[in-house]
């Protein structure tokens, strides 16, 4: 089998596609032959050694995926050779066999190909977890959603609409408001104008702004959370520009909002028993045709290098996933 290693940190043209024996399975492990793997700005910042938590050497990226089980463990129960099942691993999703647990395995519903699949475990149950844990998120209330046409905000989008959320979608470029409109928006706006927040403000004069959904930071977030109307939430998921803002508190106790963090991932490291539960509710939800996962677009799994670089400079849109 082939697998992507990052011996040293550094950009994704230092990693290398290696050889590699098909591991086995521990007893309460699966064997999966990996059809598509999600990727994500997390991937880039993990091989740079940029991420808050520092992998160790050799590491081997590559967080979500999907495939087939082609062997189990002896105390394997809840999956079986043959079974379509996509995952989360701590590492080496990209490659073509990985083990991992087989209790954090989730069967793929029918209506489900294996690339949108591979994108949906890490976005889907941080927004799951972001909008209804975090931010209480109502049907019928008003969400702008920050980087709306990436693969985090096009899962944000989608898992709002489930929930019955009017989204003002918050893109740079035309292509991109075009393709948050493709994934179920219901308006958009240009947040890189210098008139924004009046687009903003005209946009939600009778609804108000309850809910803002932030994983880029910078100086997009202190205007976005100034929009919310009294009592509104501002739910903090990430700095894909690069720069933590500052917000000053008196802004909170003004606007009588609160600034809520996401932390899926500490989440589900704190209490793992949880991410059974949310992608429970994502496949049912897909099952009753009440949850439209975005569209997703996909590069062969040996592009891995230039497929990081876009990914790293903000190229793509919607979710990337690299397919074997």
């Amino acid at each position: 089998m082939l697998r992507i290693c990052c011996r040293a940190f550094g950009p994704p043209e230092q990693l290398e596609r290696l050889q590699a024996e098909v591991p086995q399975p521990k007893p309460d492990e699966a064997l999966i032959e990996v059809r598509a793997a999600g990727v994500g700005f997390v991937d880039g910042l993990m091989i740079q050694g940029l991420y808050q938590v520092k992998a160790a050497l050799p590491f081997y990226p590559g967080s979500e995926f999907s495939g087939v089980v082609t062997a189990i463990g002896t105390e394997v129960v809840n999956v079986e050779p043959g079974d379509r099942v996509l995952g989360s691993a701590n590492s080496g999703a990209f490659a073509d066999f990985l083990t991992t647990r087989a209790s954090g395995l989730v069967k793929i519903p029918p209506t489900l190909d294996d690339a949108t699949a591979a994108g949906l475990y890490i976005n889907y149950a941080t927004a799951l977890y972001g909008l209804r844990d975090c931010g209480h998120l109502q049907s019928g209330e008003t969400i702008l959603i920050l980087g709306a046409a990436g693969g985090v905000g096009s899962a944000a989008i989608s898992v709002a609409k489930a929930m019955g959320a009017r989204v003002i979608a918050a893109a740079s470029s035309e292509a991109k408001r075009a393709a948050a409109l493709s994934y179920g928006a219901d308006e958009t706006v240009d947040y890189t104008a210098a008139d924004w927040r009046d687009a903003i403000r005209a946009q939600t004069a009778e609804s108000g702004l309850n809910l803002v959904y932030d994983p880029v930071g910078g100086d997009f977030s202190e205007p976005a959370f100034r929009s919310l109307a009294p009592g509104g939430r501002f739910l903090v998921v990430g700095f894909a520009s690069g720069t933590i803002p500052k917000i000053a508190l008196n802004l909170a106790l003004l606007k009588r909002s609160a600034i809520v963090g996401v932390d899926w991932g500490g989440e589900s490291r704190a209490h793992p028993e949880l991410n059974n539960r949310f992608m429970d509710t994502l496949m049912h939800w897909i099952a009753e045709d009440k949850l439209h996962p975005a569209a997703v677009s996909t590069r062969p799994m040996q592009d891995y290098a230039q497929a990081l670089n876009d990914q790293l400079a903000g190229k793509i849109i919607g979710k990337l996933v690299l397919t074997n």
